[in-house]
Order: C-alpha cells, then sequence, then structure tokens
C-alpha cells in the first residue's frame, strides 16, 4: 500500500483559501479544511496551532494574491486607471475574498497612515508615481483620495450586488484621479506663493 501523501503546510493555507472563496472567512475551521484535503483534522492541527494561526496565514496568501491581481495591466489603458478598475475587478469576481481582507478585522495597518506605507502598497504607488511625475509624498496624497472612492465602488459591489459598468466607473475614477492630481498641485502652488508673502 503506498504511503499517504504529506498535507503540507501550504496545502492547508489554500484549502483555507478556498473556503473563503466559496463561503466566507468565518467557514474556516479544522473540519471543514480537513474535508477539502480528505484527510483527518490532525495534519491542519498540526500545522497550525490555532485557527486564528490559519485565518493569519490565509489572510496573507489573499493579500499577496491581491497586490498580484491589482498589477494585471492592460497595454491600451493608462496603467493608474487599470490598477484602480482591478481592485473594483477583484471585488467583482471575488466577492468573499474581498470581504475577508477589508472588512473583516485581520488587516495589520490600523490607520490611514499605516496602510499607505505598508510594503503591499509600494508597487502600487510606484506606479502611480511614475504615471503622474510627482514626489512620492505627492503621490500619497493623491492615491488616498483616488483610493476611497475605489474601495467604496468596490464595497458596494462585494457587499450589495451593485453591478459592475466598467465605462461607468472608468468615468469617474478619471474624474476623481484629475480632481485629486488638480487638488495636490494647487495646494504645492499655494504653499510657494506663501513662501512669498
Amino acid at each position: 500500500m503506498p504511503p499517504r501523501p504529506k498535507i503540507t503546510r501550504e496545502m492547508i493555507v489554500e484549502a483555507a483559501v478556498a473556503i473563503v472563496r466559496e463561503r466566507g472567512e468565518a467557514s474556516i475551521n479544522a473540519r471543514a479544511v480537513a474535508e477539502k484535503l480528505h484527510c483527518s483534522t490532525q495534519p491542519v492541527m498540526y500545522q497550525f496551532a490555532t485557527m486564528e494561526d490559519l485565518k493569519r496565514a490565509a489572510y496573507d496568501w489573499i493579500d499577496h494574491y491581491h497586490t498580484g491581481y491589482l498589477m494585471q495591466m492592460d497595454e491600451r489603458k493608462d496603467p493608474l486607471l487599470c490598477i484602480g478598475l482591478n481592485y473594483i475587478r477583484f471585488a467583482v469576481e471575488e466577492p468573499k475574498l474581498f470581504q475577508f481582507l477589508f472588512q473583516s478585522g485581520y488587516a495589520r495597518e490600523n490607520n490611514l497612515a499605516e496602510m499607505i506605507d505598508s510594503a503591499e502598497l509600494t508597487p502600487v504607488l510606484s506606479a502611480m508615481q511614475e504615471g503622474i511625475g510627482m514626489d512620492m509624498e505627492k503621490t500619497k496624497k493623491v492615491f488616498l483620495t483616488l483610493a476611497l472612492c475605489v474601495h467604496g465602488y468596490a464595497s458596494l459591489i462585494a457587499n450589495n450586488g451593485l453591478a459592475f459598468e466598467e465605462d461607468v466607473v472608468a468615468a469617474h475614477l478619471e474624474r476623481v484621479f484629475i480632481g485629486a492630481v488638480m487638488a495636490v498641485r494647487e495646494g504645492e502652488f499655494a504653499e510657494n506663493e506663501s513662501d512669498f508673502t
């Protein structure tokens, strides 16, 4: 009789992610993961002392997946618009993963300043900085304005089934982006003017 395949930590995390995707974060438990892997609960409990540890590992996996999802660019579109639309599209295609990432309390960042300085956001901010030609501090101000609008749209879609009309959403995001860039530039102009008075 061949030996049973070893259940690895990665397999357990991926099974937990599949459970979140199908039924939501509250459905993660040792029995559900074991059923998904066709094994007993022993390997799950061996790899993860608590379900909280497993949920944290699943959260980290989803967070990394989400960052990669955001950075999938359509060469025909502005990269900044792509990132915003991808964020909203993620909520359309993966509503349970979106809810776990942003509405479960598992985020490590406790405020907007921590969120904007997180390592996961670095590729997004770098792409945005290159696109608008501002220093990183000003880019973060533009990003924050745009992010609040994008997150609002995504939350409405993930939680309330709001229809995703890409052309309408893209037009709104473009207006918010242009307004945010103008506001930051006007603020910069006002600061420079005050230096001369």
